[in-house]
């Protein structure tokens, strides 16, 4: 059991220093809040169901597009970085834009067969301004695939030092 602890929790600080390294040197943000769920249920499930290719970078996808799409129609513009006044316009048009990007986000998972639980962090993170522009959502999307493309190449090495 603490085998398993350990190695889980070293081995997702591993997946998530190859994009720290990444984002370090180019400067772009290749380390968001929803990146960190997905290198944990690689590192705990390393080869189940949930660990699918097309489930983590789809949803993630899906979560970058539909936030974008929310953030572009109700809120361009407005971010989350502070907290809106009560009742205010910018505040309304925040939520709805959340409201509207899970709802989304959730159905396109569903609809696709891409069920990623932190993907819904990542359409809010889209949705609520803090990562919001294409080129933001396009290093997510590309940040998604680094990460499961050096999980994939570790599973390969491991399987060739195993056998």
């Amino acid at each position: 059991m603490v085998r398993r602890r350990v190695g889980t929790s070293l081995y997702a600080g591993f997946l998530f220093t190859v994009l720290g390294l990444v984002s370090w040197a180019s400067g772009q943000p290749f380390v968001f809040p929803s990146l960190g769920p997905s290198a944990f249920i690689l590192a705990f499930d390393r080869r189940g169901e949930r660990t699918r290719i097309y489930r983590i970078v789809g949803g993630h996808l899906i979560g970058g597009v539909v936030g974008l799409a929310a953030y572009l129609l109700l809120a361009n513009g407005v971010t989350i970085t502070t907290t809106p006044g009560a009742f205010s316009p910018d505040g309304l048009r925040l939520a709805a834009s959340g409201v509207i990007s899970i709802v989304l986000t959730s159905w396109g998972m569903i609809a696709t067969d891409t069920n990623h639980a932190p993907a819904c962090a990542t359409t809010l993170i889209v949705s609520l301004g803090l990562l919001s522009t294409p080129v933001q959502v396009a290093i997510i999307v590309v940040s998604v695939v680094v990460l499961v493309e050096v999980h994939q190449l570790v599973l390969v090495l491991f399987d060739r030092l195993v056998s």
